[in-house]
């Protein structure tokens, strides 16, 4: 077990026990409900600090009281008929319990932070290693604190070349001085993040960084070969890396097409009040021009939809921005890469407000429940889009396009045109029902916040 995880451990096995006590169970059952919960924390990997994100831990405590449930119902008697009451208190028991622990799972990360955190030290000074160094300090869960990074390229003995950033965010150790970082900082994990590093220069950078701390791990050159279902394997002292992919997960598209439509029929009834409050705004703001907006989009196979919005820019917007890119170079550029501009003088006033909030993809509820689009899935590419789409085209049709997705979640106006693409492939080669769940709660949050991933 992890520092953290004996930490939890107690807490949790605590508040757990207390809950109990408050439910009208004979002892001698509390005590076996209170084993059998214990022994499907440790089951499922709970205490182990297996966990990365907050999404996998909440997965796991979600196998563990699943399980620790239909464990605890085996031991109620059934020969003398159903025990409505005892099974309504265990039930009862189990969601109280499952939100405190969840509770008390977030706060024992920032309560203990300072105690438990990993000392980081970042091997690389190039996009990887800032990217890397930005996904610690936002993923406070993962208890990894980098406070330093370490530039190779200053060893001639290394054959690495990568140009530093301009400013990096902590002091940049040269590898000379790897040594003097770890005791500096009381480094106890080394991330390697320079993908593409020959092998005789990962064999002796990992090599050292394995003698000076526990921990070392190496961000890989993937390039899409490898997802989330990929497994180290050991063949006979070689090492295998064995990628598979569901092609037709039947029962996980049903269950997804269900739930589009359990989403899209309390979606249309919210469509109601917001489209009255979407005409009044428009009203109010001089804007009588209709308030949807109606458009061609590349759907699933590559069928054409069409696909409906709240208007969010002033009518005749195509024509409007042909005559913009032919004035302008420089609005053409920034078009044809990203395919949007940043500061459109086309978006309405209201039109600003409801991109930010996302407001303006509501009548998509409406392409849901038609079975055109998903809640989840990727970016609705246009037509004229599909040539730039290049090799990923084939794997953004496999699924149907979503009114949120990777894009909307992972940097939003913050990415260009092909990294949307990488982040919808991404979503193909990956999905699962969970991860569908996890882009959900994510849209969620972005929606109510106050972040700065508007849309533009």
């Amino acid at each position: 077990m992890s520092k953290l995880g004996i930490i939890k451990c107690g807490l949790e096995t605590l508040c757990t026990w207390l809950l109990l006590l408050l439910f009208p169970f004979p002892m001698n059952i509390r005590f076996r409900f209170l084993i059998v919960w214990v022994l499907m924390q440790f089951i499922a990997g709970r205490y182990r600090h297996k966990a990365l994100l907050v999404w996998d831990e909440l997965k796991f405590l979600l196998v563990s009281y699943i399980c620790g449930y239909i464990a605890s119902l085996m031991m109620f008697s059934y020969g003398h008929g159903f025990p409505w009451h005892d099974v309504f208190y265990l039930t009862l028991f189990y969601a109280i319990d499952f939100i405190v622990v969840v509770i008390l799972n977030r706060y024992a990360h920032l309560w203990f932070w300072k105690h438990v955190k990993h000392n980081v030290l970042i091997v690389g000074t190039g996009p990887e290693a800032r990217q890397l160094y930005s996904v610690c300090r936002r993923n406070r869960f993962s208890l990894m604190d980098p406070l330093g990074f370490v530039d190779c390229s200053s060893d001639p003995s290394l054959h690495v070349v990568q140009e530093t950033e301009e400013k990096l965010p902590r002091k940049v150790y040269p590898w000379q001085k790897l040594e003097k970082a770890v005791a500096d900082h009381d480094i106890d994990t080394i991330l390697i993040a320079i993908p593409d590093l020959g092998k005789s220069d990962m064999k002796r950078i990992f090599g050292k960084a394995y003698d000076l701390v526990p921990n070392v791990n190496i961000m890989p050159r993937i390039d899409g070969e490898i997802n989330f279902a990929s497994q180290i394997n050991d063949f006979d002292g070689s090492l295998l890396i064995a990628t598979s992919r569901t092609r037709d997960p039947y029962f996980q598209l049903a269950a997804k097409r269900i739930a589009d439509i359990i989403a899209a029929i309390p979606g249309m009834v919210i469509l109601v009040p917001l489209t009255v409050y979407v005409w009044i705004s428009n009203r109010r703001q001089g804007d009588k021009d209709p308030i949807f907006f109606v458009q061609e989009r590349i759907g699933r196979d590559g069928r054409l939809f069409k696909m409906y919005k709240y208007r969010t820019m002033v009518p005749g917007a195509e024509a409007i921005l042909e005559e913009m890119m032919e004035r302008d170079a420089a609005i053409r550029e920034e078009y044809e890469v990203n395919k949007k501009l940043k500061d459109d003088p086309r978006i309405t006033k209201a039109g600003k407000f409801l991109r930010e909030k996302s407001l303006d993809e509501f009548p998509q509820f409406f392409n849901v429940l038609k079975g055109d689009m998903s809640l989840v899935g990727p970016r609705p590419y246009l037509p004229r889009e599909k040539e730039d789409m290049g090799d990923q085209y084939e794997d953004v049709i496999a699924m149907k396009p979503g009114i949120t997705g990777m894009w909307q979640t992972h940097g939003r106006s913050d990415v260009d045109f092909d990294q949307r693409l990488e982040l919808d492939a991404f979503y193909y080669r990956n999905w699962n029902l969970w991860l569908d769940f996890v882009l959900l709660i994510r849209t969620a949050k972005s929606m109510l916040g106050k972040g700065d991933q508007g849309a533009y």
